[in-house]
């Protein structure tokens, strides 16, 4: 089950994010329950990895979620061949996070993509390891950002730059990258 900070409400789940949201209506009896709080500047939705999809979208306790404010290679997009990358950064994804790792959603202020993700940043909880920029640092991902979600976005678009100056991953790799 996602643990949930209280503040915002996503179909039925509390939620933390950047900017306050109005409550929603119950929740359906299909959506997890949030089972404990964490609250202070490191608040979020505590979770487990339970199966990872590709580089930028993996499952946690159930939910659906797809890491905000970078994108990497597509692998699994229907109608699309794998892009020159994409297995590598699915590998580097299970690296970073093998099914069961504890880890802790935050979130900016929208709440769902248009394919019913829900959107987030995602900390490791061992050793608050921030994924989504780890991914644009070493070159898996580049900075994407989809307002209204920019709370990141300074800092991913330098991670991007560093990663291209230095030719890592998909910068070196890829020869449209």
């Amino acid at each position: 089950m996602l643990a949930a900070a209280p503040g915002l409400a996503l179909a039925g789940l509390a939620l933390t994010s950047c900017s306050p949201a109005p409550s929603a209506a119950p929740a359906p009896a299909s959506v997890p329950t949030p089972v404990a709080s964490l609250a202070g500047p490191q608040a979020g939705t505590a979770g487990q990895v339970t199966r990872l999809v590709d580089g930028d979208t993996l499952w946690v306790s159930g939910v659906k979620v797809r890491l905000i404010g970078m994108d990497t290679p597509e692998t699994h997009k229907p109608g699309t061949p794998v892009q020159c990358f994409g297995e590598a950064a699915s590998h580097r994804m299970a690296n970073l996070l093998p099914v069961g790792t504890a880890v802790r959603l935050v979130y900016d202020r929208g709440r769902l993509d248009r394919y019913g993700r829900t959107l987030a940043y995602v900390y490791r909880a061992s050793d608050g390891l921030f994924v989504n920029a780890q991914l644009v640092r070493e070159g898996y991902a580049r900075a994407l950002t989809i307002s209204p979600d920019t709370a990141h976005h300074t800092e991913f678009e330098a991670l991007e730059l560093q990663a291209r100056r230095a030719g890592l991953g998909r910068w070196s790799a890829c020869p449209s990258a």
